[in-house]
């Protein structure tokens, strides 16, 4: 995938299915994250802002928990003194997922989606443990 706009619109919001499949292939280690930062970094900065938006709306869905925070950060490659990394430990995770989301530089923009893939990661991946083990409906585990 490159980061060139399609004209895909699922509620409104273009390359939404595409941006799905993109989440979850890195979240499950498919697509090495240096591709997924090269395809974020492709996108318009409106479109970097609507990305992280809707991965953070992904990890809450995967009911992510302030107690991902340390192993994300890990995975993410991150300090701890990273913005992004400092958010996530600050306990609500639904506020700080929406307050990494709304990160404005392009460097943290780049921290903030490198953050939010590894939640969903760390999230996703505990929910597959626990009830998908034995199958389960969802298409994004079964890419």
């Amino acid at each position: 995938m490159d980061g060139r706009r399609k004209q895909l619109s699922i509620d409104g919001v273009r390359g939404v299915n595409e941006w799905a499949i993109m989440f979850n292939e890195l979240a499950q280690e498919l697509r090495p994250m240096s591709e997924g930062i090269a395809w974020f970094e492709g996108l318009a900065p409106e479109d970097q802002f609507a990305v992280l938006r809707l991965l953070s709306h992904y990890c809450v869905q995967a009911r992510a928990t302030t107690e991902d925070g340390p192993e994300s950060i890990h995975r993410a490659g991150l300090r701890p003194t990273h913005t992004p990394a400092v958010l996530i430990r600050r306990g609500r995770i639904n506020e700080q997922l929406g307050k990494i989301a709304g990160l404005a530089p392009l460097d943290e923009r780049r921290k903030a989606f490198r953050l939010l893939v590894s939640v969903l990661a760390v999230a996703d991946g505990r929910r597959r443990e626990r009830y998908c083990s034995n199958g389960c409906g969802h298409e994004w585990h079964r890419l």
